[in-house]
């Protein structure tokens, strides 16, 4: 489901001195939920909150339906559990550093219901939580009419600040969060509401520049929200249309004076691209490499420059060229 349409290679600019193009997405266009993408947490143990639900991977709990990925709570006995629910992550799938994360949502409203768009620290394995950090871009509880952004780290114990913002939850909203070496902001359909300074792990903030990875989930009950009421409606439904993530091309370590000496067409691609260099250079070897840095091989040029793609799934992909002397030249192509 969509609004508008966005093209794969349109910048957005988010100040005056950064451009962020598309990095990774999840727009939920296929029948199933992609599990290059996902993984599902299973269980119930209170989660550290004393929640109350028990998540799955049923596809009862969690589906795409027209355009939309579905979260679905449940009042239904599940193991010692009352409420079944669903708790997707990215971690080992796609973790990142930097850049501008965004989801469309809306969320349903009712006593103990927590719906929740957030990221975790990818070293949580190693050094446990808080340490790791934590950014919640979307939390919302029961019956609230805002949306709270928050962020939670360890220093000389679990610390946490964060801020809130008014609006109608059961309406779809942009939530947002732009991350770089000095500032995390907090955004709500492009309306920034808070802000904090992380420059050089400043006040013990340094899990803040290191990967993280993505969650989203609908808790019951808990500390926060409260157990749910005879009024709670159930199902109760999270409904996301997608996930962005932008990086700009300084996190990418593209020079400027590489991307300018290469050409890719078309671009966004389909089966085939030509590969042109602009000041004349043979090329005598290409190689791709995904955006998660794993390297695709590398690829035959024809006599007209062209390149066969056709193997590529979806996404953005980084091509580097070398020329008769040896030189690489690096550019960026998105795959359609």
């Amino acid at each position: 489901m969509r609004l508008v349409f966005l093209s794969f290679f349109t910048f957005i600019i988010l100040t005056t001195q950064a451009q962020y193009f598309l990095y990774w997405n999840d727009e939920f266009d296929q029948t199933e939920i992609n599990s290059a993408n996902w993984t599902h947490e299973i269980g119930s143990s209170g989660w550290g909150n004393n929640e109350l639900q028990y998540y799955t991977n049923s596809p009862s709990n969690s589906f795409i339906e027209n355009g939309l990925l579905k979260i679905r709570a449940k009042n239904e006995p599940i193991f010692n559990s009352q409420y079944s629910s669903a708790r997707m992550i990215s971690k080992g799938k796609f973790e990142f550093r930097y850049g501008r994360i965004e989801a469309r949502i809306k969320v349903p409203m009712g006593q103990g219901l927590w719906p929740a768009f957030w990221l975790l620290g990818a070293n949580i394995s190693q050094v446990s939580w808080p340490a790791c950090g934590e950014v919640d871009i979307m939390e919302h509880i029961g019956n609230e009419y805002q949306n709270y952004g928050t962020f939670h780290f360890d220093s000389l114990g679990h610390r946490y600040h964060g801020g809130s913002y008014g609006l109608d939850p059961t309406l779809f909203h942009q939530y947002a969060f732009v991350w770089t070496p000095t500032t995390m902001t907090w955004l709500v359909d492009n309306n920034p509401y808070y802000s904090v300074n992380i420059t050089n792990g400043i006040g013990n903030k340094e899990e803040f520049h290191l990967p993280f990875f993505i969650l989203l989930n609908i808790a019951v009950g808990g500390d926060w929200p409260g157990s749910p009421s005879t009024s709670t409606i159930f199902p109760a439904e999270m409904q996301i249309d997608y996930i962005r993530v932008y990086k700009d091309n300084s996190e990418l370590g593209l020079a400027e004076n590489q991307e300018s000496l290469v050409n890719v067409s078309p671009n966004p691609a389909g089966t085939i691209i030509k590969v042109q260099s602009l000041n004349s250079a043979i090329i005598k070897g290409i190689t791709i490499t995904s955006s998660s840095g794993q390297t695709i091989g590398t690829r035959a040029i024809n006599l007209l420059g062209e390149i066969d793609v056709a193997d590529l799934l979806p996404g953005l992909y980084f091509i580097t060229c070398i020329d008769e002397s040896d030189r690489p030249y690096s550019t960026r192509f998105i795959k359609e």
